[in-house]
């Protein structure tokens, strides 16, 4: 297995900083991860985010709360739709999909305002744009250029596929650190490039686009304080360079991988006293999954009540933690 250099950044993360994670689907295993170990976490607001353009937007938006009307929805297969958000969103009823994206906003423009930092994970340099043969009604809300966080199943004559030059790439990542940077002077950053291959653009311009994304990031790194890059493509593409590591479509990180990427994150980016925390916040987690096969035996019972004392004392001695949930499932008030 071939070694990597990962320099701790000067800062490192610890409970009670907020973090917020944007970004791609390998954000939210990251993100999922943290949350089960009781860090403060929001992630993606607007759903999962691909290419450079879509990440910048969207955190514009949350800095000046921007508020979505009904005429920024589009009809598209019998649900109403947003080019800028993931179709989680999406909704048969208008007024409730502009509500639940508002409340969204309105939850991501507090979280960034208080914290302390912030995950980004960028997948791709294909930013999809909007043609002329779109209709007039769905035209609604898509960004610069027509470009698009996600193309709802739109018949693909609607779009027109854009590889973002460098110089793009910096422009729109740039404007959106510094906005995010005057509206909370103390959060911190981190930069990832997601490991998932984007196949279906091919391998050659899947790597083309991975490497734009590289050399912006790491131009952004060294000109911006606060500012840190984490390898995780690295450690999957280089370090564990097996295709075993990946799932059966042979593009997205199987658990193995996104397991061996989170202990390198936690190894060298998060302090020592939350390291041993998490450990203790994992090991609880696990037991709450363990599905017994006679849960009335009383080894069973005797298994729960020492997973209680731990979740109370863990409680006790960190009171910022919320183990509301581990507490009761312990019980047996689940």
């Amino acid at each position: 297995m071939v070694d990597i250099n990962i320099p701790a950044p000067a800062q490192t993360v610890a409970y009670q900083q907020p973090i917020m994670l944007v970004g791609s689907c390998f954000t939210e295993h990251i993100g999922n991860s943290l949350q089960e170990m009781k860090f403060e976490v929001m992630q993606n607001p607007n759903g999962i985010l691909f290419d450079p353009q879509s990440v910048a937007a969207s955190l514009v938006s949350y800095v000046q709360n921007k508020q979505y009307r009904e005429e920024d929805l589009f009809l598209l297969n019998e649900v109403w739709q947003s080019w800028q958000h993931h179709s989680r969103f999406s909704g048969m009823n208008r007024t409730e999909v502009v509500q639940m994206i508002n409340a969204s906003q309105q939850a991501a423009h507090d979280f960034l305002k208080k914290a302390e930092w912030l995950v980004i994970t960028l997948g791709s340099s294909f930013s999809y744009r909007t043609t002329e043969t779109v209709p007039g009604e769905q035209r609604a809300n898509a960004g610069p250029e027509g470009a698009v966080a996600n193309c709802h199943r739109a018949p693909s004559q609607w779009f027109r596929k854009h590889m973002m030059t460098i110089e793009e790439t910096k422009s729109v990542l740039d404007n959106a650190l510094h906005q995010v940077r005057y509206f909370n002077p103390k959060i911190k950053t981190i930069f990832t490039i997601s490991p998932v291959r984007h196949l279906r653009d091919g391998v050659i311009d899947n790597n083309r686009s991975k490497a734009r994304l590289l050399e912006v990031v790491h131009h952004l790194v060294n000109k911006f304080d606060r500012l840190y890059y984490f390898p995780a493509y690295e450690l999957v593409i280089d370090v564990l360079r097996d295709y075993r590591f990946y799932d059966i479509d042979m593009a997205h990180p199987n658990y193995p991988a996104t397991q061996f990427v989170l202990e390198k994150f936690m190894t060298h980016f998060v302090d020592e006293p939350s390291q041993q925390l998490a450990a203790e916040l994992r090991k609880l987690a696990v037991s709450r999954r363990h599905k017994p096969f006679h849960p009335h035996t009383e080894a069973h019972q005797k298994f729960l009540q020492s997973q209680l004392l731990k979740a109370q004392e863990l409680q006790a001695q960190y009171p910022f933690l919320d183990l509301a949930d581990e507490l009761k499932f312990f019980s047996g008030k689940h």
